[in-house]
């Protein structure tokens, strides 16, 4: 199975495309999708879903996984990026992709095995189960390799992840 990993955003979009047969995993692509501020805000979110769509013909994910919002302050930033989780969503949708989301506890337990994990272990252990070189570059896209990991490793259990 072909697993797209999503940290949403809308500076800056974290994707990872993994392959998972059982419980190994191999990288075919990952990356980041960066907007840059001054662009007018639906040109920002027009070019999020150009990219994804590029992403998604070329590798042909089933399952989207895409990481859960969480906010503590800045209202207006988590509406931008909900507006942009929301595009990124839609064009799974329409590639015609399961969708399932989680939350970064679940991710973090999935890939450390404790969900309190910092970023730094995090990381380290994509570094490991993807059999990478170094650490993924920025912290965006080593959480969408994360997602996507805990995806694979939830695949019996998906129906109880799946977007509704």
């Amino acid at each position: 199975m072909i697993i797209l990993g999503i940290d949403p955003g809308i500076a800056t979009v974290g994707y990872g495309v993994v392959e998972c047969i059982g419980n190994k995993y191999s990288v075919l692509d990952y990356g980041a999708i960066t907007t840059p501020a001054d662009d007018h805000f639906p040109i920002r979110l027009q070019a999020i879903y150009r990219k994804l769509d590029e992403i998604i013909k070329k590798y042909n994910p089933q399952d989207l996984a895409i990481e859960e919002l969480f906010f503590n302050k800045n209202v207006k930033t988590a509406i931008k990026v909900g507006h942009a989780r929301g595009v990124e969503i839609l064009v799974a949708a329409n590639n015609h992709m399961e969708i399932f989301e989680y939350t970064p506890l679940q991710i973090k337990q999935a890939v450390v095995g404790y969900g309190r994990a910092e970023k730094a272990q995090v990381q380290e252990m994509v570094k490991i189960l993807l059999n990478l070189k170094d650490r993924p570059k920025p912290d965006d896209v080593a959480d969408a390799l994360a997602v996507a990991i805990c995806h694979g490793s939830s695949l019996k259990f998906k129906d109880q992840f799946r977007m509704k």
